[in-house]
């Protein structure tokens, strides 16, 4: 894999989600979305964002779309690279943000952050994966999940390393240095 043909310099999209009736999402960092930080070429195959995620510590892996109810974890973080396709995802709950994905972006989602597809291309395709391969729970923002969720999204250990770009990246300016430009 050559790895400056693939990955690029992302224009990075965050946004702060904040607490929405029973999803708890994230009151310490934000979502971060890297546009395009992907190049994939019709010949490169799925296991490229497979082995940049492996690369830089993150694993437990799945290939699919993404629910189209709302969902998230409470006991790790979520980072998500789009394959193919593109979609429109809601973060945050009912009235949350909707964002347009489109192959070559890279999501990474807070522990906690509720995320739903509200509509997406036939051939949209995503690798799953969560730092140090942690196995994710999975709640609904359903009544009586929390506070105990809250106290588990608190004890989430920010991640070792940007799932792109490895010692360097986004993550550490936004949610080691909290100097994220757009939330």
């Amino acid at each position: 894999m050559d790895k400056e043909k693939l990955i690029q310099e992302a224009y990075l999209v965050s946004h702060k989600i904040e607490e929405n009736g029973n999803f708890p999402n994230n009151p310490f960092y934000p979502l971060m979305i890297y546009k395009g930080a992907f190049l994939i070429h019709p010949d490169d195959k799925i296991d490229i964002i497979k082995t940049v995620f492996a690369q830089n510590g993150y694993g437990n892996f799945w290939v699919d779309g993404i629910f189209d109810y709302h969902h998230y974890h409470s006991n790790t973080h979520e980072v998500m690279g789009v394959y193919c396709g593109n979609a429109d995802v809601q973060f945050g709950g009912e009235h949350g943000v909707c964002i347009e994905l489109d192959k070559g972006d890279v999501l990474v989602i807070p522990a906690g952050v509720a995320h739903k597809r509200l509509r997406a291309s036939d051939d949209f395709t995503v690798v799953g994966a969560y730092p140090k391969g942690i196995g994710y729970n999975m709640k609904y923002g359903e009544a009586g999940e929390r506070p105990e969720t809250d106290e588990d999204i608190a004890k989430v250990e920010k991640p070792d390393n940007d799932p792109v770009y490895g010692k360097s990246g986004h993550l550490f300016e936004c949610w080691y240095n909290q100097q994220c430009k757009n939330v």
